[in-house]
């Protein structure tokens, strides 16, 4: 899912850059990672992964593998989203994989859906799909509990509902997925299915995966 970070994350990539240098091993460093969350992803992210705002995603319990991937799609303009590429350019990539393994350590705090009717029409999409449109089940790379399968799908489970309807839009109206070198696959597939959903079905599937656990 995208990383969006408030303009208070931007004050403090100066600070850091300095710091950001690769390990002489070349291997991840957690504890330097448990740093680099307090200096530059806690603002938006939450110094556990945990956000207090719809508008940015909950990290925390997301696989490593995606974590790390998505930074290093940020940094490669894979992903389009100015803060989060100024944030990626101060990173190595052991310090992307750190992180990673940071957040994928923390224990999600998960959401209730607010519409419960909703949801349980975005239930039966999750599952099943729809046959009359083409829309595959969402359960079928994000599985029953929204946990996903590392490293290509992401954890849904528990995430905004806000998020995850603005991520199926962005999906759906091109502004994801639609990387020209073809470098982020599993995002071309996403914008494929969205543009298959309604407005009405991302808002229910949206709403069911917010209560998932």
């Amino acid at each position: 899912m995208k990383f969006v970070l408030r303009s208070a994350a931007i004050l403090a990539i100066a600070s850091f850059s300095a710091g950001a240098s690769e390990n002489i091993d070349g291997k991840p460093n957690v504890a330097k990672a448990s740093q680099t969350v307090a200096q530059l992803c806690s603002a938006c992210h939450g110094a556990d992964g945990n956000s207090a705002s719809p508008a940015n995603p909950s990290i925390a319990g997301q696989p490593a593998e995606y974590i790390t991937g998505q930074l290093m799609n940020f940094k490669g303009g894979v992903r389009n989203n100015p803060v989060m590429a100024g944030i990626a350019a101060t990173l190595s990539s052991e310090d992307m994989r750190a992180l990673g393994i940071f957040f994928s350590q923390q224990k999600p705090k998960g959401q209730v859906a607010k519409d419960p009717a909703l949801a349980l029409s975005g239930q039966k999409i999750y599952r099943g799909g729809n046959l009359s449109t083409g829309v595959p089940a969402c359960a079928a790379c994000h599985l029953p509990g929204g946990v996903g399968i590392p490293p290509r799908y992401p954890r849904i489970g528990g995430q905004y509902a806000e998020y995850v309807y603005a991520q199926l839009k962005a999906f759906k109206a091109g502004e994801r997925g639609m990387d020209k070198e073809d470098k982020d696959a599993n995002g071309k597939v996403m914008a494929q299915i969205a543009a298959k959903m309604s407005e009405r079905e991302m808002q229910a599937v949206a709403q069911y995966v917010s209560g998932l656990r």
